[in-house]
């Protein structure tokens, strides 16, 4: 049986694996095992969402659905140059500002090879263009390559890239952590571990509980919806990550959210007006058991919600998510302090008798 991983190792390996939109197989393997480790029965649907559920499945119970997605923004090949350059396309939204010069990998869920986002040096530059971030159809990714010929042996048009993985701690206590894809394995990491304390209450369930991984939410075409249209469920529950801007000259008014004060529940973004209730009843929730947690202070983005609370006859939503700097970055950052909170308050909202 595959080894229970502990948390630091459950968020770095998943936000390791290679897992852009429409490519998320490894990624999707990687939650089966840890799903199966648990002793527990992971299934899959027809466009890759992975579900298990917790609970009697008896039809008359309420239903609550927790998901998280799966795959994380990348690159796509769209052109192999005569000199064996690459030329890509983005999947997800990525400024090309954070992408000169980063390192790369490029291949599928089995076979990866280096790379570099290639641009040209400051030295080469003229005045005006060192004002200027680089535009997209001037940059390449360098895998080393002599020539076209050489170059297909490797890749092709279509092939995908990410960032290279690069997770770290940092900080005086280590609970800082930094890595590419941390959007939304942050997220998939909590659902997994929340399917264990679950697990050991689950005869105790007052209702039942679908744990679900989805793909393609980064480019908008969301299997979270079909995974709602098979659960029905009547409360959702979805795990992200939000952009902060708790960063140095940005002021206090202009923050979305800070690191290390507990997860961030949305209000309204531009997707989703949520659950008034589930609101409050989590913010309840918190402070009675002394979980750090905070209000979404902008309105800004959308996630799965959008899709899920659209769906069947409408479904209930609240969002939960990681305050993460330099989010669709090589480099996001984000706190275990805040994964810690997210779980706890996670696991106390699902055994509230509240929900029924």
């Amino acid at each position: 049986m595959r080894k229970v991983l502990s948390s630091y190792e459950l968020i770095e390996a998943l936000s390791s694996a290679f897992g852009p939109s429409g490519c998320e197989e490894a990624v999707e393997n990687l939650i089966c095992e840890q799903i199966e480790a648990l002793g527990l029965v992971p299934s899959r649907d027809k466009v890759g969402n992975v579900f298990v559920r917790l609970g009697t499945g008896d039809s008359n119970r309420k239903k609550l659905m927790v998901s998280a997605h799966m795959d994380e923004v990348g690159f796509m090949v769209t052109e192999i140059t005569d000199k064996g350059y690459l030329k890509f396309s983005t999947v997800g939204g990525i400024s090309t500002d954070v992408i000169p010069g980063k390192h790369v990998v490029v291949g599928d869920e089995e076979n990866q090879i280096c790379g570099i986002i290639a641009s040209k040096a400051i030295h080469h530059k003229e005045r005006d263009e060192r004002l200027k971030p680089d535009k997209l159809d001037k940059l390449v990714i360098d895998i080393g390559a002599k020539d076209k010929e050489e170059a297909q042996k490797f890749a092709d048009i279509g092939t995908y890239a990410t960032f290279a993985p690069n997770f770290s701690r940092f900080g005086k206590d280590g609970k800082m952590l930094h890595s590419k894809a941390l959007d939304d394995r942050f997220g998939c990491a909590l659902i997994l571990e929340l399917a264990k304390k679950l697990k050991e209450v689950e005869d105790s369930l007052t209702l039942d509980v679908y744990l679900c991984f989805t793909v393609r939410e980064e480019i908008g075409i969301s299997g979270a919806t079909v995974a709602a249209n098979v659960i029905r469920p009547d409360y959702a529950v979805v795990l992200e990550t939000t952009a902060v801007a708790d960063i140095a000259d940005v002021p206090e008014s202009s923050r979305v959210a800070m690191l290390g004060k507990g997860g961030a529940l949305s209000l309204m973004d531009r997707s989703t007006i949520y659950d008034r209730e589930l609101i409050d009843l989590a913010l309840m929730v918190a402070k009675e058991n002394n979980i750090n947690v905070q209000v979404k202070k902008f309105v800004s983005g959308g996630n799965d919600a959008g899709h899920i609370h659209k769906s069947g006859t409408g479904v209930r939503a609240l969002a939960l998510s990681a305050p993460t700097r330099y989010l669709h970055s090589p480099n996001c950052v984000a706190s275990y302090d805040d994964y810690e909170s997210m779980l706890e308050l996670l696991y106390k909202f699902i055994l509230t008798e509240k929900l029924n």
